[in-house]
């Protein structure tokens, strides 16, 4: 079993999804979180790099913020299509924009996490593989419209309705493609 009751861990961030699959691993924490965190990233990073580096700059964010008995878990989702990145949709257009591209395609969700505190930091990632059947017009303006998947990298929540009608396979942590891969942040945090 994992013994964290030396800290008080905070998980700094706002997704109802983070939250749900934290608390699914049976210890205590709060949510704190930062308003306006910057999520951009040179252009020189590719895949993997930049959910690590983004990860990262949010917990760079809280450093001087913590306290000495404080393990800070941050994380950052994006979804790559070939060399195209997809973060989190601005709007309505640019989110079934996201979802045509996306459609009939296979593509991959990763998830940089960042482990923090005081004295040590670790950051790792995880990628899984998702394959989309064709979808229509009509099935991703309703989705769209009716679950507003703005905070979602991509434009999608794989636990949705369009993870029911679309996704014909995945490869690797359906955790991580919800946004955090709990079974290897366990993982970490017995290293850690």
């Amino acid at each position: 079993m994992l013994d964290l009751s030396g800290y008080n861990i905070i998980l700094a961030s706002n997704s109802p999804r983070r939250k749900e699959l934290l608390s699914g691993l049976e210890f205590s924490y709060e949510v704190k979180t930062l308003p306006d965190i910057d999520e951009s990233f040179p252009p020189s990073l590719k895949g993997e790099e930049i959910a690590k580096y983004i990860a990262k700059e949010k917990a760079d964010a809280y450093k001087n913020n913590i306290e000495r008995d404080t393990l800070l878990i941050t994380a950052d989702t994006i979804v790559l299509l070939g060399n195209k990145v997809y973060g989190k949709p601005k709007d309505e257009s640019e989110a079934k924009q996201m979802l045509h591209e996306l459609s009939g395609n296979t593509h991959q969700v990763v998830t940089g996490v960042c482990i923090t505190t005081k004295l040590k930091q670790h950051v790792f990632s995880v990628s899984s593989e998702v394959r989309f059947a064709q979808l229509e017009d009509e099935e991703i303006d309703h989705y769209v419209s009716k679950y507003k998947p703005f905070d979602k990298a991509g434009a999608y929540g794989i636990q949705e309705w369009i993870g029911y009608i679309a996704v014909e396979y995945i490869s690797g942590s359906y955790f991580n493609i919800m946004g955090l891969p709990v079974q290897r942040l366990y993982q970490e945090l017995k290293k850690f």
